[in-house]
């Protein structure tokens, strides 16, 4: 017995040898320099042992803005700082706007790519267009939305007031308010804050943004799957993925039983009709499926990160009540203490948008984009990098380079403000990415970020519950980055 499973291991042990040369061997030659990784699983143990965009930030040091990893066999380029970044996705778009085919893994169904997870070419340009088209159909950018985002506001507001001075966590609430945004737009519809579907929805949202490192990495690397400490979470992912694709199916499914083509309700409906009107192409790349990808990719991202933003803001409000102070000052000078906040007051508030500019550079959100992909063999800073290679952008390397921020955790919105008072925007805040994989929601993103802070704050002074230690400013890295969870006081303005 003995000797044979000697032997065994012998074999299996070879066998690695031969894989592990193989991948050695087949690598390109002439890549940027990175940590030296391990057979077969590359760098995947060291990047599990921290934050992923910190152990980029700290790696950029020793290897440089631009270096590689291994994700098992699979090479990925990681682009740090803001002028690579820059030079990457601007200067040189036609390489790096696309998604390397790995990507794919990454969505519910492993194979539908929408907007998100599509290539860059005539498929993803159509698609995007449409996209943009609809979401201004529906109000992104016009008074119609703000009214909605308004209402939402004062919902959220009024819920608030039900807390009575008492310490609660703003999370649920926040994160109910926010998707009710999206939710008009693309169900045509809003949810009442103790619909029990609605709650389940918003966990499973929860769940898809809460996923760590190791079950991401084990959305493109198959073998990491069977691992005892990702099994699990990996398989929650998939349901909770499975959960809301399933919703989603359900609405579009009613919109078809209701669909009226003179009365085009919301994105949904602009989606069924656009596909009808193309029946018969057999060309057409208006499925079933694809309608179901894209409204799952809009619902979802429209849903977390915009909250998530938010519950940070008031997090640094309660941190810094000097500011808080200042931006209720501008609120009061600008609206008074009934009226409602628009978008036209923006360019009369510098405070309240440089504090704004500040919650997104220092909490960065979202510290990684979405993988982009080289869609050519491409020549990049003296380097030469493959078509469909996998390419990584740190956004955490920009908003936290004491370069360009001189002591940058430190919250500070004066970094936006000229010597007059008046608001400077800085191209390298990148809460949105740039280039042309830009965020499609960035315009109703920053809506909502104004008008449900301003409305907030004038009406509420959020303060720590007497006691309580100071929550921590170091958030909890996952595929956003969050705020640990904290409890507040809202106490009703005069």
């Amino acid at each position: 017995m003995y000797p044979a499973f000697g032997s065994l291991q012998v074999i299996l042990l070879a066998v690695l040898c031969v894989i592990a040369t193989l991948v050695l061997c087949g690598r390109p030659r002439n890549l940027p320099p990175g940590p030296r990784g391990l057979p077969i699983v590359g760098n995947a143990i060291s990047l599990l042992k921290g934050a992923l965009p910190l152990v980029y930030t700290d790696w950029s040091k020793k290897y440089g803005d631009v270096f590689t990893v291994y994700f098992g066999p699979r090479l990925t380029i990681v682009l740090n700082g803001y002028a690579a970044i820059h030079e990457a996705l601007v200067k040189n778009a036609e390489n790096f706007s696309s998604r390397s085919p790995s990507h794919a893994m990454r969505t519910p169904d492993g194979k539908t790519l929408g907007i998100a997870a599509e290539p860059y070419g005539p498929k993803l340009k159509e698609h995007r267009k449409f996209a943009m088209m609809s979401l201004r159909d529906f109000g992104v950018g016009k008074r119609s939305l703000e009214g909605k985002i308004l209402e939402e506001a004062r919902g959220l507001g009024d819920e608030i007031c039900k807390t009575e001075g008492r310490p609660f966590c703003i999370s649920q609430m926040m994160q109910n308010a926010v998707s009710n945004v999206i939710c008009s737009i693309v169900f045509g519809r809003r949810y009442e804050y103790d619909d029990m579907a609605f709650k389940d929805l918003l966990n499973a949202i929860n769940g898809v943004f809460s996923r760590s490192f190791a079950v991401i990495f084990a959305q493109v690397f198959r073998p990491m799957r069977i691992l005892p400490g990702v099994r699990k979470p990996f398989q929650k992912l998939k349901r909770n993925q499975a959960k809301l694709i399933n919703h989603i199916r359900d609405r579009i499914k009613e919109h078809e039983d209701t669909f009226d083509p003179k009365d085009i309700r919301d994105f949904i409906d602009a989606f069924l009709l656009e596909s009808k009107k193309r029946q018969g192409d057999e060309n057409s790349t208006f499925t079933e499926q694809e309608h179901a990808a894209i409204v799952y990719q809009l619902f979802v991202a429209g849903t977390d990160t915009t909250s998530t933003t938010l519950r940070w803001a008031l997090l640094y409000m309660i941190l810094h009540p000097d500011i808080q102070e200042k931006v209720q000052q501008e609120i009061d000078s600008v609206l008074g203490p009934n009226q409602e906040p628009a978008m036209a007051h923006r360019s009369q508030m510098p405070f309240t948008e440089a504090t704004l500019a500040e919650v997104s550079r220092l909490a960065s959100v979202t510290p990684m984009t979405i993988p982009h992909g080289t869609s050519n063999d491409t020549a990049f800073r003296g380097y030469n990098i493959p078509k469909n290679t996998s390419v990584t952008v740190n956004i955490w390397s920009v908003h936290h380079d004491p370069n360009l921020w001189p002591e940058p955790d430190k919250f500070d919105p004066t970094r936006f403000l000229n010597d007059e008072g008046k608001y400077v925007k800085r191209n390298e805040v990148l809460a949105f990415s740039i280039g042309r994989r830009v965020c499609l929601g960035e315009q109703l993103a920053r809506m909502e970020l104004f008008l449900f802070f301003t409305s907030l704050l004038q009406r509420f002074t959020f303060k720590l519950p007497e006691g309580a230690p100071k929550p921590s400013e170091k958030g909890i890295h996952a595929a956003l980055h969050h705020p640990v969870p904290f409890k507040l006081i809202a106490e009703p303005r005069d």
